[in-house]
């Protein structure tokens, strides 16, 4: 199935510091996204110098069907790999998603705990209060999806090119590996700084008061975004996300 259209992953190599050293940021898009929702801000990075992964996670960027058959961890492999090959390349590395992005980025950190040098949070999803969602385990068995979640911006004329519409199996998978997470929470000691929407209609506050809550982090900084929604990537506040995140991936990969 050809990708749609802004759906293509980004890569740059970047250039090395003043130390000869080459820093890496590896960047995630979210559940039914694609890279549509990070390239600009992978770009910005990429202009600072820096090398930087913005991949396309298993089952997006094409039609919604091609999710059915993938779960949570298929996700999670398709960064963890994408992350390996940056370290690769690079002497050190920062990690950052969006929304399920920032899950499978805080949760690659709880497991890499020495190599990841930082974590960038825009609205991470590792909860949610919806009671709608208990009916899941049911029914992902009558209905394969419901209505899409994408394009969630204040911001108008913007589109993050998501899907229209939400399987419900894929969703499920990452609703249960949610605990998982939650558990490994305090296994993250990187850096951190957490973008938080004031409004955000699709992942509520319980998650990034967990994360906060639970983390082993010492450097810890929350950015509350008063003017966008939940895609705050290619909202109103989108340039205070890519100029204070180029500055802490500054200064946590410092010499």
């Amino acid at each position: 199935m050809a990708l749609a259209p802004h759906a293509e992953p980004f890569q740059s190599d970047g250039t090395p510091d003043g130390s000869g050293r080459r820093v890496g940021v590896l960047l995630s898009h979210g559940f039914t996204g694609s890279p549509a929702s990070m390239v600009p801000w992978g770009r910005y990075l990429a202009e600072q110098g820096y090398a930087v992964s913005v991949p396309l996670l298993p089952g997006h960027g094409t039609r919604w069907q091609d999710m059915l058959p993938t779960t949570f961890g298929h996700y999670y492999e398709a960064i963890e790999r994408e992350f390996e090959a940056l370290r690769a390349r690079c002497d050190v590395v920062v990690v950052g998603g969006l929304s399920m992005g920032g899950c499978l980025a805080i949760w690659l950190a709880a497991k890499h705990p020495r190599d990841v040098a930082g974590l960038v949070l825009v609205n991470p999803a590792v909860a949610s209060t919806n009671k709608q969602l208990l009916a899941l385990p049911a029914l992902k068995y009558v209905v394969k999806s419901m209505p899409g979640i994408a394009n969630d911006i204040k911001k108008p004329g913007v589109s993050e090119h998501g899907y229209d519409r939400t399987p419900l199996r894929a969703l499920h998978s990452m609703i249960v590996t949610w605990k998982e997470v939650r558990e490994d929470l305090p296994k993250v000691t990187a850096p951190l700084l957490l973008f938080r929407s004031a409004e955000d209609h699709v992942v509520d506050p319980s998650s990034a008061r967990i994360i906060l809550g639970s983390v082993s982090s010492r450097d810890v900084t929350e950015r509350v975004l008063e003017n966008s929604y939940h895609v705050a990537t290619l909202d109103n506040d989108a340039p205070q996300i890519f100029e204070e995140s180029a500055e802490f991936v500054r200064r946590v990969t410092a010499p």
